[in-house]
């Protein structure tokens, strides 16, 4: 049974067993994580999750990142993941499209700090939840996603579980029926890219497989193959599937260390068409442009061909808003997003200038951009690999400075610099409240 062998995996990995780069990674994911939480933590759908939570609910166990607040263990999750993907900021499992930290993250920072988890175990718990969510993810894409699942919520929830269960230490049939009730708990639709709703799927992931870990270990019950059985995840949620792919080169092969950081504030589909418009920018005045055409994989136009976006939400899935404001700003962090610059005179005359193209020749990481000038004449630039993507990634310096810009109004210049080491030596500090104190 592959639900049951995935447990005994997870059961079977201690932390020792972990590849130092692994680890390494995790505690990077941790802190891209904590930035854009921190980043987006007085966005306007935080605020409004703030204020249904607390007239739901007035216990105070676990810290809003950023705030000087406390909320219920759900509530606290709930926010933090839907935060930390509000800027569309966070990281990116490329051969899935999936964001690993934000369902699993908010478990780890919130129940290790109302039970006072060592940072080592937390780090345990968040590498094996982020690695389960992957393998179950690489099992059912691309079907599922074509279906029209988020596929983060959707296979992220038994991430969630998975971390919660190992901080729990729930026996194997309570981790099997954990991930049963995180799994009919599953939910995401990609029509709800562009509003609110898409960071929320991320946090009510994180939710749901909090509240399956802490219900099971009262004793309630769940079916213990829900991955694998005829109405389970896979048979039911993807038509295409090889579960086979959850388990294979368990501890050999590494998920995680596949997780890629965005240097862009969108999604990672985009990263090679931003990379390729800044470098056109070189060559020619927006006015001097007659037009710009992107080759690029068939799930960039699938996923952000909004042609005439009003907010900065939906900027974030229109790749002729995207291509146009990194034309005219070399940039396309969380300022090239505001409502006011997907208005602008200037982006709206430019983004009728570009012309995508879908080419199933091109990988996700991958552009071929061209520029025809009003004289005629032309200029092409190929990025082969995007800035961010898993074969060119951002190093330890450019985290750091992204967390410091993301942090800029939450923290000052010494307490970015303690949390990023703090982050960086996780493994190694007494608890996790050495964390959450600067934060």
């Amino acid at each position: 049974m592959i639900t049951e062998q995935l447990v005994k995996n997870i059961a079977n990995t201690k932390y020792d067993d972990i590849p130092e780069s692994v680890i390494l990674h995790a505690k990077k994911s941790l802190l891209n994580w904590v930035g854009v939480t921190i980043g987006a933590i007085n966005h306007e759908t935080t605020n409004i999750l703030m204020e249904v939570t607390d007239d739901i609910s007035s216990e105070r166990h676990a810290t809003i990142l950023g705030r000087n607040q406390k909320k219920d263990l759900l509530s606290a999750v709930l926010i933090n993941g839907t935060s930390s993907h509000i800027f569309d900021f966070d990281d990116t499992h490329l051969e899935t499209i999936h964001h690993p930290s934000a369902p699993v993250a908010p478990v780890i920072f919130a129940l290790g700090e109302k039970y006072n988890i060592p940072p080592k175990e937390l780090l345990r718990a968040f590498i094996l939840g982020c690695e389960a969510e992957l393998r179950i993810s690489n099992a059912v894409y691309p079907s599922h996603y074509q279906l029209g699942y988020h596929i983060t919520s959707s296979t992220g929830a038994f991430g969630a579980a998975v971390a919660a269960g190992v901080i729990l230490k729930l026996n194997d049939e309570q981790m099997a029926m954990s991930l049963g009730l995180a799994g009919t708990q599953s939910f995401g639709l990609r029509e709800m890219f562009g509003t609110m709703t898409k960071p929320f799927h991320p946090g009510k992931a994180a939710q749901n497989g909090l509240l399956a870990a802490l219900l099971v270990e009262k004793g309630f019950t769940s079916s213990t193959q829900v991955l694998e059985a005829k109405r389970g995840f896979a048979n039911v949620y993807s038509p295409s599937h090889e579960l086979d792919k959850v388990l294979v080169d368990w501890g050999k092969v590494w998920e995680l260390e596949k997780n890629a950081f965005k240097p862009y504030a969108c999604g990672i589909v985009l990263h090679p068409s931003i990379d390729a418009c800044i470098q056109l920018s070189e060559f020619a005045t927006p006015e001097e442009v007659k037009e710009i055409t992107l080759e690029v994989h068939p799930y960039v136009l699938e996923l952000t061909a909004k042609e005439t976006p009003k907010t900065g939400l939906e900027g974030k899935f229109s790749i002729y808003h995207t291509a146009a404001i990194a034309f005219l700003e070399k940039d396309a962090s969380e300022d090239q997003y505001q409502n006011e610059k997907v208005n602008d005179p200037k982006t709206l005359d430019l983004r009728q200038k570009i012309k995508p193209v879908s080419n199933d020749q091109i990988d996700k990481d991958k552009v071929l951009a061209t520029l025809i000038k009003q004289d005629g004449s032309e200029h092409e630039v190929y990025i082969e690999h995007a800035t961010g993507s898993f074969r060119n990634q951002m190093t330890q310096q450019m985290l750091n400075k992204k967390f410091a810009k993301l942090s800029t109004n939450t923290l000052d210049k010494k307490q970015t610099e303690q949390v990023i080491e703090k982050i960086l030596e996780f493994d190694q500090l007494e608890s996790i409240h050495q964390v959450i104190e600067l934060i």
